[in-house]
């Protein structure tokens, strides 16, 4: 595809995402919006394709994405953390010594080195990840290679299990219309809490910053009765589109041609975290009496953006909880991924 105009090749992800958005729409499974410009994305960059989303409209719909969190984010959320901060910090320590555990393997066996296998199995947020890992002296393309290509796993697993685990049999589902009627103050409102919130997250130098700023300052107005949000499906859609462009067409052949000898090892890697996760679902759901659906989400090892929108397309769960799990998870990695990179990179050399 590098021959083809830009034009073009925007024209070929553009048909592309829209027949398997489609597709995935008319399955009903959960995040086809997400996943469908995802794997077209995915398609188009191991091909040669050469166009990239401009790093603003990407800022814009993870923006976007965290007023969708902070606008289902209620009081609860605090009465989890407090209730139930044994359960949290468990489920997140957990999940960092297995990762962590299995990013030791992968640099003990010299399929990756140590730095750059600790950051590519860390269950955080994609982007973040890449871009620390880069700043500690870690292989960004594997890191991102890893990254991304868990993303895949489990926002595909998530969406499968979401569509399969909740029965809608004798259920007719809400029509959401695509171009409501704009109510200007709410509109305005959630425009304007993604712009001052993603450009505060980035002077603060928050990791992702237009996702957790806009997420922070949204739950802050929301909680407090200052803002109502409108998010329009046309707006979310195009949102989720540019999130998966993004995470697909990081894709490129080289990076593919690159980890193709630790290919096997990285997915194992992948399937064996997301299998040690599901482990976790079932203990919080079996033992604690979580709903099953919403421990899944909860622990699954997967973007919050990416994990936000499934969690969104699916009926019955807990968001705040799910979004309470995953931000701590995220939290503990980016406080403590440099120096347990460190100490896995100095174990190994002993």
């Amino acid at each position: 595809m590098s021959g083809l105009a830009p034009g073009l090749q925007w024209g070929f992800i553009l048909l592309l995402s829209a027949v398997l958005a489609g597709a995935l729409e008319l399955a009903n499974l959960p995040a086809a919006l997400l996943i469908g410009p995802m794997i077209a994305a995915i398609v188009a960059g191991i091909n040669g394709a050469t166009v990239r989303l401009p790093r603003p409209i990407f800022f814009s719909a993870q923006a976007v994405i965290g007023c969708l969190v902070a606008s289902s984010i209620e009081f609860e959320i605090f009465v989890s953390f407090a209730h139930d901060w044994p359960l949290f910090v468990g489920a997140v320590l957990a999940t960092l010594l297995a990762s962590s555990f299995l990013g030791w393997l992968i640099s003990r066996w010299k399929i990756l080195p140590g730095t750059t296998a600790v950051w590519g199995t860390a269950p955080g947020a994609s982007t973040a990840m890449v871009l620390m890992a880069g700043a500690f002296g870690a292989d960004a393309r594997l890191v991102a290679f890893m990254q991304y290509l868990r993303v895949i796993f489990v926002s595909v697993t998530a969406a499968v299990i979401a569509r399969l685990w909740v029965d809608t049999s004798g259920v007719e589902l809400p029509h959401v219309p695509w171009f409501p009627a704009i109510q200007w103050v709410p509109f305005l409102s959630t425009i304007g809490v993604a712009v001052v919130g993603g450009l505060a997250g980035r002077l603060l130098r928050l990791p992702s910053p237009f996702f957790l700023g806009s997420m922070i300052l949204g739950v802050a107005l929301h909680l407090g009765g200052l803002v109502t949000f409108q998010l329009p499906q046309w707006l979310l859609a195009i949102s989720y589109a540019l999130i998966g462009w993004t995470i697909g067409l990081n894709f490129t052949r080289s990076i593919l041609i690159h980890a193709t000898r630790a290919l096997p090892q990285i997915i194992m890697s992948i399937l064996s975290l997301m299998i040690f996760c599901g482990g976790l679902a079932w203990v919080l759901s079996h033992y604690l009496g979580v709903d099953p659906l919403t421990a899944y989400l909860a622990t699954s090892p997967g973007g919050m953006d990416s994990v936000a929108i499934i969690a969104a397309a699916s009926s019955n769960v807990n968001l705040s909880f799910i979004m309470a799990l995953q931000t701590a998870r995220f939290l503990f990695v980016l406080i403590f991924g440099p120096s347990v990179a460190r100490l896995v990179a100095r174990l190994v050399k002993e």
